[in-house]
């Protein structure tokens, strides 16, 4: 690995980092290609994504890249302010905050923009012109997307009380409301009762209403989306050619097919096949997955990501999948809510080679999949923990001064800077190996139950699983921690940012509405409350700051025990009116003191809040017969760089 270096960009309330491709190159070349081959289609999905988060998306994205190229030098305020506007449009897929979904506002004027376009330099073919539409025309119809903060505010909204179909820019849905979308579903959901493979009704569709009558517009090859969809089948069929195992081989010919047909029938095979194949080094994942861009939790984003085991690494996650049915056996929650038998529970630690869609350039440091609960319980699920943006992380924070400013004792203090790295991964790894995948439905509860609300109580229960299994003795029995003390390192991290710094990611007078962000608060607030009386947790001040202090680690593992008791009860019943009740009392608003505080403390220590990643270029070098005879690997592209070429070279929609 030559010339690598960490990558140190900032804008706006981003940092953008580097990963390395750790053991790239003793990778065999079968290996490498199918990587490379991989990466491809990977790479196609971007302007899926981009369309999914708003329908304006693509064409905002390609006018502004033409006005970038002409305006790039151009120091004034206003010409600064369009550049930072655009990386973080590139950053979040989209003119909508990839967290907050709160929509940008934008730091130039309309007058400087609309002068640019209008100035004869800016290649009309490089402008996203309708039919025979002129520039001033697409500046009519861009321009109070981008400028008015009233028109399509919020990616997804998840406010209590309003129609979160209609109040959000999310383009899954045309001229429907939240109440035809629901009964739609229901309706057939209710067509399929007892069906004992059950398709994730909704993930891969549009749901429009087309002269009256309510339709879905499939995503597949010669649908919505199609142009892309070629372009990712395209690749995978190049895949076939290195594939490790017929069963990988498999797994691929079943995602081709489910993308040809767009038949939800399909995926369910293809995930079944994808659980079952543990041989292969090389993995990916590619589709419309995870549903959190969905107000409602049942449209898949589209998003990709291509790995290969980081064997090291992998021996802890090999340890937990290993003693699965004892973390189930021994769960604090009803036994008639425990798994019999756990299936087909696989872990491993990780390497991203290359990052795409929903999960670029911002993407998670552990996933859990599929989501189906029902092949869960029958097939098992696999479980990933990605070691190298971990480590990515890791570097990109030594010495930024956050534990000084926010733990208020040397004590603690020390305790998390030589346990958190070590019981974070290992929490990791609890949460996306076994808390996603324990426990069950009981019959006759659909998955969708609790609605808008699903999706936090998902997080929070998988959560308190790796809360409350990491102060067990048992971690301590099987290596994966030194000692019995270690885990409070864990429990003071989780606690401060569930209560106070995970704020710094949201604007004062706004509420909670991420659900990763809702699940942490709902947490750590909860256990605020409910061990008020015995003081368990308590929010100090010193010295005119306020300080997290956890006076009973063991009272606060029996609290994670109660709550998790309660969550897995809800979400095995399907009581959304309980999982209502939780999320809106303690994960939603915020004090109003506090959260000046905490920002006010964290804008001194000059720290970006949120952190995105460059991929690295892989290079296939070529023989005299046009054969790949190696990948090269490239970490020099910078992050305009990158994106320019993204949308130059793999751009499908626009």
């Amino acid at each position: 690995m030559t010339n690598f270096e960490y990558l140190d960009e900032r804008f706006g309330d981003i940092r953008i980092l580097r990963f390395r491709l750790k053991g790239f190159e003793y990778l065999s070349l079968r290996q490498k290609k199918l990587i490379y081959f991989l990466s491809q289609a990977t790479l196609y999905g971007r302007d899926i994504t981009f369309d999914q988060y708003g329908e304006y998306n693509l064409d905002i994205r390609k006018m502004l890249e033409s006005v970038y190229t002409i305006s790039v030098n151009d120091d004034s305020e206003n010409g600064k302010a369009l550049v930072e506007y655009l990386k973080r449009v590139w950053f979040s897929n989209g003119i909508y905050h990839h967290y907050g979904c709160d929509k940008f506002i934008p730091g130039f004027s309309q007058d400087y923009l609309r002068d640019i376009l209008l100035c004869g330099k800016v290649d009309k073919r490089n402008l996203p012109l309708k039919g025979d539409e002129t520039v001033e025309k697409m500046i009519d119809r861009l321009f109070p997307v981008i400028f008015d903060p009233k028109f399509k505010p919020k990616r997804v909204n998840k406010e209590d009380g309003v129609d979160i179909v209609l109040t959000s820019a999310c383009n899954f849905y045309h001229n429907v409301s939240q109440l035809e979308v629901e009964q739609f579903y229901q309706q057939q959901k209710d067509q399929h009762t007892g069906d004992e493979a059950p398709i994730s009704y909704g993930l891969n569709t549009t749901l429009a209403k087309i002269n009256g009558v309510i339709t879905e517009i499939p995503w597949k090859e010669n649908g919505l989306y199609g142009e892309a969809i070629c372009k990712i089948v395209y690749w995978l069929e190049k895949a076939l050619s290195v594939v490790e195992n017929d069963g990988q081989k498999s797994y691929i010919e079943k995602l081709i097919r489910f993308y040809k047909s767009g038949d939800l029938r399909h995926f369910n095979e293809y995930c079944i096949e994808w659980v079952h194949e543990n041989e292969s080094k090389v993995d990916f994942i590619n589709g419309f997955i995870e549903v959190y861009g969905d107000p409602l939790g049942m449209k898949g984003t589209w998003e990709g990501i291509v790995e290969y085991v980081d064997e090291e690494a992998t021996l802890r996650t090999r340890v937990i999948s290993e003693n699965a049915q004892w973390f189930e056996d021994n769960s604090p929650v009803e036994n008639r809510f425990k798994k019999k038998h756990v299936k087909g529970v696989t872990a491993k630690a990780i390497c991203a080679a290359m990052l795409g869609g929903e999960e670029y350039p911002s993407t998670a440091i552990g996933i859990n999949l599929p989501n189906a609960d029902w092949i869960r319980e029958q097939h098992g699920s696999k479980s990933i923990s990605i070691s190298n943006i971990t480590e990515a992380y890791d570097q990109s924070s030594l010495g930024n001064g956050f534990y000084d400013e926010f733990i208020d004792d040397d004590e603690t203090r020390d305790f998390v800077r030589k346990y958190g790295s070590l019981c974070d991964a290992l929490h990791t790894d609890l949460h996306e190996c076994l808390g996603h995948g324990s426990g069950q439905l009981i019959p006759g509860v659909s998955p969708d139950a609790l609605k808008a609300y699903g999706n936090t109580i998902e997080e929070a229960r998988a959560d308190l699983f790796g809360l409350y299994y990491i102060a067990d003795r048992k971690l301590v029995e099987l290596g994966l921690l030194p000692n019995d003390e270690a885990f409070k390192s864990l429990y003071y991290k989780y606690i401060l940012n569930g209560l106070m710094t995970q704020l710094v990611r949201i604007k004062p007078g706004q509420y909670i509405e991420e659900a990763h962000m809702r699940n942490r608060a709902l947490i750590a607030r909860w256990c605020l409350e409910n061990g008020r009386h015995k003081r368990v947790i308590e929010i100090v001040e010193k010295g005119g700051k306020s300080f997290v202090r956890i006076n009973d680690y063991h009272a606060l593992r029996a609290l994670f025990a109660q709550l998790l008791h309660e969550i897995q009860r809800i979400k095995s019943e399907g009581d959304y009116e309980s999982a209502r009740n939780l999320v809106e009392s303690y994960a939603v608003t915020i004090d109003d003191n506090l959260h000046h505080e905490i920002l006010d403390r964290y804008q001194k220590l000059n720290i970006a809040p949120y952190h995105g990643f460059v991929n690295p270029i892989l290079i296939p070098q070529y023989d005299g017969m046009g054969e790949i005879k190696d990948v090269l690997v490239d970490y020099s592209e910078s992050y305009s760089a990158q994106m320019l070429r993204y949308s130059r070279n793999y751009a499908t929609l626009i």
